[in-house]
């Protein structure tokens, strides 16, 4: 396998250094993936704690004939610009840079342009349908531990366990805040857009504008429209995206669509790596821990896009 240093949007305001991942031996064009990034800033690798999940998955697929985008994402480099920016939204942070991504796969001759993928992890999981429909024009799209509720529903989900893990004193108070948030979060589609963006609803930066129009744009509604291959897959063991609450709930929307495939993996986390501590509380603690991604997965992922 070769890497290659590679930059996303040069010439851009946003240009952003990437790795290209090739395999050693190529016969004829090779099928590739773009990686797309969780929520909040993250590097190319996708590195939380001690953990390189997005690497494993260039290394991985590189192995196996498939060629691997990867890049660091818009607001990992440029995040102190980009805060302040009143009108910010996924499209900025997230979406056209995979577009970029994508496109510039196209124009590589050792790729096939028919056979270009897409995997979102997380956050980009659900906006990986949108990201497509916007312009990415993938073969197939891969979602990990993705969603298809919205933002602040997660949110508020994740915000709810560990109230409940929390002792009675700590309870009442965190009980307060999260009530808060949630009257600030159902008050989000009430708003103009002009409104919206001079909204704070979370700490200092999060503005209403950027909750409101991820939720304008629900993943369920790209989901729907699609009839190319589709690969859902969760982690059992995943406390950031619910298996209930997400994972059941595609399998539900999707329930009359052949173009879909599931697949849920016992004792994995949401990196898809083994699960150690298995809550939210110990989230630092569990990603301390140094693992690769499950070979499980690596091989479903890659006979997929194969198979495609």
């Amino acid at each position: 396998m070769i890497d290659e240093k590679i930059v996303i949007g040069d010439g851009t305001k946003y240009p952003l250094n990437g790795m290209l991942s090739i395999p050693d031996e190529i016969n004829g064009l090779l099928p590739a993936v773009v990686l797309v990034h969780g929520s909040g800033p993250s590097n190319m690798d996708g590195k939380v704690g001690n953990n390189y999940p997005y690497k494993d998955l260039a290394n991985a697929l590189a192995e196996r004939g498939i060629a691997v985008l990867r890049y660091d994402k818009r607001t990992f480099v440029y995040g102190k610009e980009m805060k302040n920016d009143t009108g910010l939204s996924v499209k900025e942070e997230t979406i056209e840079d995979a577009i970029l991504a994508a496109n510039f796969l196209r124009k590589d001759s050792r790729i096939n342009g028919n056979k270009i993928f897409i995997i979102g992890h997380s956050m980009g999981g659900m906006l990986a349908p949108r990201i497509d429909a916007e312009g990415g024009n993938f073969a197939g799209i891969i979602i990990m531990a993705g969603s298809p509720r919205k933002l602040e529903e997660i949110m508020m989900s994740q915000n709810n366990d560990v109230l409940n893990s929390l002792n009675r004193f700590l309870k009442m108070i965190a009980k307060k805040q999260i009530a808060a948030i949630s009257s600030k979060f159902n008050n989000i589609y009430n708003l103009s857009d002009e409104e919206a963006k001079s909204t704070k609803v979370l700490g200092k930066y999060v503005r209403a504008y950027y909750l409101k129009e991820i939720g304008e744009h629900p993943a369920a509604i790209y989901l729907q429209a699609l009839d190319k291959p589709v690969f859902i897959l969760q982690g059992e063991k995943d406390f950031q995206a619910s298996v209930e609450k997400d994972f059941n709930s595609y399998k539900t929307l999707l329930s009359d669509k052949q173009n879909v495939t599931f697949k849920l993996y016992p004792n994995l986390n949401h990196l898809f790596m083994p699960s150690v501590y298995g809550e939210i509380l110990k989230a630092k603690k569990e990603y301390k821990l140094p693992q690769q991604i499950d070979k499980q997965v690596i091989q479903d992922v890659s006979e997929w896009i194969l198979s495609v």
